[in-house]
């Protein structure tokens, strides 16, 4: 028996009753550190923290006559290292009562436990980076967090700068470390060691927090209090902190904090967990660098709030997590939601159900760096309506980092709804225009016709896009080509979601003109329109290309000469004074404004805001008082 004992594997202790050891075996002392001399009649508690626990434990299963496996218990070594054990006990029996002898058999979890902590404290780190919106919401969290699920007593940020944020160079070493946050536990009177902390500063190379600021490395101190830091050691020596470690914030080579970490127990080195604070070191830097980022953003873009704020589509910016950075008035009008609301709300939050898979694919699509331009969606609004929305998304990256995804929306929600009947008045029109037309076209409609029209009614609309010659000779002509098909294309579907038609281009000009068949009474409205989201296009256009384009714009309302040449189409060429006068308009407009007659002015002064211009000389028609669109009423 006693060469069974010597060789298990597991520690085994005997006592008596009252918890004197009685013998003891190879595995403990190694185990415990210590010899069979110091551990023979002493009493149990010299290795158990609470004794008294596992005594009432042992008596009550005794009392059913069953031994008890497995019972987790802190214990300490002879040099007073934290150990959990699982011990199995059992109580053998004495025929006179009172001299029962107790068998532990214990064996080490204590790996075990640190590997479940440690699984624990990155999942935790990496939700409370996933949701947090500041960093200074995020870094008492973090402390929190690591104290907490590592069984730590105290965490600190140090840091060069008022709060961590700004960055230092590898190479700079004249950086005065300054700890700017604390968490304890509140199982410990730390009141004194806090208010030295906040007093005390390191330079790189001194103290834990300076040589692991010089270092860039994690580090590990079994004793604070044999370290030799002469301003926290005696301190932290009298709070009852003993074990220290800490890892720095960083980023490639640039350092922006250190956290540092106390417990009230001597515990040897941990590679494992020194390895992941290392991870989350830098899971911390990346959020902070993201952050830094968006808020560059965010003021970056403030200028163009006032643009967005009067455009009609939709416009929302969100980060990587997809809380929301900015909406502009349309946003909030159609979905109903306040800026306080969505200060806590996700975009996935308000995605109709259906289609929220496809809408996270593109998401992670854009966070990849693909460009989506065209995208549906449904939105909910706040009082439980589905929207249904048309347009694109694109992401924003600072230093490779994404800052914000941007989407700019129509609202198609009644063109959906309407589609079906459009399509049947839309075959009825063609009809009886068929049925209006002179009896000499006997071709069939398949064949173009060229009808010759006098529309009495109608508002030409002339844009420009300035200084086109000098961007064209900066870059090649396919790079040209399709910065123009881009631009165009919006003012394409522009076009057609205001019912207008598109006359011809020239080069860097665009032609429209409202009143033509299929005709729209309001064609004065839809070319001003029409005309303010072009402005609000080429903004877009240059904040998401790197350009700087400017377009002058001019309209003038009369009556043309029309040539039918696409039936189907309504495809027309155009000609007459009106033409003319409104290609006037914007040849001696003004580079970035809407420049009117009076007679367009008429139609719109009662829906519109406006600035007279004065008179301007126009060639065979002398002077004509002109007026500067500015923007919609109310």
């Amino acid at each position: 028996m006693e060469q069974v004992i010597t060789a298990m594997a597991d520690a085994l202790f005997i006592t008596s009753n009252l918890g004197r050891i009685k013998k003891v075996n190879r595995a403990a002392q190694q185990l415990f550190g210590f010899s069979e001399e110091e551990l023979i009649n002493k009493p149990i508690s010299l290795i158990i923290d609470d004794e008294q626990v596992l005594i009432e434990a042992i008596q009550q299963h005794s009392f059913f006559q069953k031994n008890l496996q497995n019972l987790e218990v802190v214990c300490r070594t002879k040099t007073r290292e934290k150990r959990l054990i699982a011990f199995s006990c059992s109580v053998i029996p004495k025929k006179i009562k009172g001299l029962e002898e107790i068998v532990y058999i214990g064996r080490d979890i204590t790996a075990r436990q640190q590997r479940e902590q440690r699984t624990s404290a990155q999942y935790a780190i990496t939700r409370i980076l996933s949701e947090s919106q500041t960093v200074k919401q995020v870094i008492p969290q973090i402390l929190q967090s690591i104290c907490q699920n590592l069984g730590w007593d105290l965490g600190e940020l140090w840091t060069p700068s008022q709060y961590i944020g700004t960055s230092v160079q590898e190479h700079s070493l004249n950086a005065v470390l300054r700890c700017v946050e604390i968490w304890s536990s509140r199982v410990i009177s730390v009141r004194e060691f806090k208010a030295i902390t906040w007093q005390t500063t390191y330079t790189p190379g001194v103290g834990l927090p300076g040589r692991i600021w010089i270092r860039r490395l994690p580090l590990w101190i079994h004793d604070i209090t044999e370290d030799g830091d002469t301003r926290r050691s005696q301190p932290a020596a009298e709070a009852g902190l003993h074990a220290a470690f800490g890892f720095p914030i960083l980023d490639d080579s640039e350092i922006l904090g250190v956290m540092v970490f106390f417990s009230r127990d001597v515990q040897p080195k941990d590679k494992d967990l020194l390895q992941m604070v290392a991870s989350i070191g830098s899971q911390i830097a990346q959020f902070i660098k993201r952050k830094q980022a968006e808020d560059a953003l965010v003021e970056s873009e403030e200028r163009y709030r006032d643009l967005f704020e009067n455009a009609n589509d939709l416009i929302q910016c969100v980060n990587a997590s997809g809380h929301f950075l900015y909406v502009n008035r349309a946003w909030r009008e159609a979905l109903g939601y306040s800026e306080a609301e969505l200060a806590n709300m996700n975009v996935f939050d308000i995605i109709h159900p259906e289609f929220k898979q496809d809408c996270l694919q593109r998401f992670y699509q854009v966070l990849s760096g693909e460009n989506i331009e065209q995208v549906k969606a449904a939105f909910v609004t706040k009082d439980g309506q589905t929207i249904f929305l048309e347009g694109n998304i694109n992401c924003k990256f600072v230093e490779g980092y994404p800052v914000a995804i941007r989407g700019i929306f129509r609202n198609i929600t009644q063109r959906l709804a309407t589609e079906k009947a459009l399509r049947h008045q839309q075959e009825e029109t063609e009809r009886l225009l068929l049925n209006s037309l002179p009896a000499v076209i006997s071709k069939p409609l398949k064949e173009p016709a060229n009808i010759v029209e006098d529309v009495a009614d109608v508002t030409v609309l002339f844009a420009d896009i300035v200084g086109f010659t000098e961007i064209a000779a900066s870059m090649s002509a396919i790079q040209l080509v399709n910065l123009l098909n881009s631009i165009f294309s919006t003012f394409d579907r522009l076009t057609k979601e205001h019912g207008l038609q598109r006359i011809k281009t020239i080069d860097d000009a665009y032609i429209v003109v409202g009143g033509l068949p299929p005709r729209r009474r309001d064609h004065a409205q839809a070319i001003a329109l029409m005309a303010l989201q072009m402005q609000t296009a080429i903004a877009l256009f240059n904040t998401e290309n790197n350009q700087n384009f400017s377009i002058r714009i001019g309209i003038h309302s009369g009556s043309v000469f029309a040539r039918l040449i696409d039936f189907k189409k309504f495809t027309y060429n155009l000609w007459g004074n009106t033409v003319n006068i409104a290609s006037c308009m914007e040849s001696q407009g003004i580079v970035g404004k809407i420049q009117v007659t009076e007679d367009t002015y008429k139609f719109l002064c009662d829906e519109f805001l406006f600035e007279k211009r004065g008179e301007i000389e126009v060639q065979g028609k002398g002077k004509i008082t002109t007026y500067l669109l500015i923007g919609r009423k109310g």
